[in-house]
């Protein structure tokens, strides 16, 4: 299974191109060029790890991030930045993202960042799943 990536930022030559280079590595890319597009992309679809620039007109990736995790607590994100929105990556991180990458980023950084994320994802999935289990086993005493 390909790992479901949505990349967020307002400069729209950039995703496409970052998109390009994800679905080329096989990741399935979906893309949103702004923070009210990112939080209806992720309740129509499954996200496993959203890449969100901090600095967007609108509604900031900080704002973003704190929507996003109402919505699917598990998805990982990613924080992109440049130099001057270092400190919104780092109240980013408090929220509950994964990790920030500085912009440019080189692709394999994020490829690594993503996978890493990826991993941690499905890790909370599979002890939610355990722990569902158990449960329905001990509410029917079969435990």
């Amino acid at each position: 299974m390909k790992i479901r990536v949505l990349l967020v930022d307002d400069e729209k030559d950039f995703v496409d191109v970052l998109a390009e280079r994800l679905e080329s590595r096989d990741f399935a890319v979906t893309t949103a060029y702004d923070g009210n597009e990112a939080v209806a992309k992720i309740q129509e679809k499954e996200i496993d790890v959203v890449v969100l620039d901090v600095l967007m007109p609108g509604k900031d990736g900080v704002s973003t991030l704190r929507e996003l995790k109402q919505l699917k607590p598990i998805v990982e994100v990613i924080m992109l930045t440049g130099h001057a929105t270092v400190e919104s990556a780092v109240e980013g991180l408090k929220i509950g993202a994964y990790d920030y990458l500085m912009k440019p980023t080189e692709t394999k950084d994020l490829v690594e960042k993503i996978v890493k994320a990826y991993k941690r994802k499905a890790d909370q999935e599979s002890r939610i799943q355990q722990a569902e289990i158990e449960r329905i086993m001990l509410r029917r005493g079969w435990s």
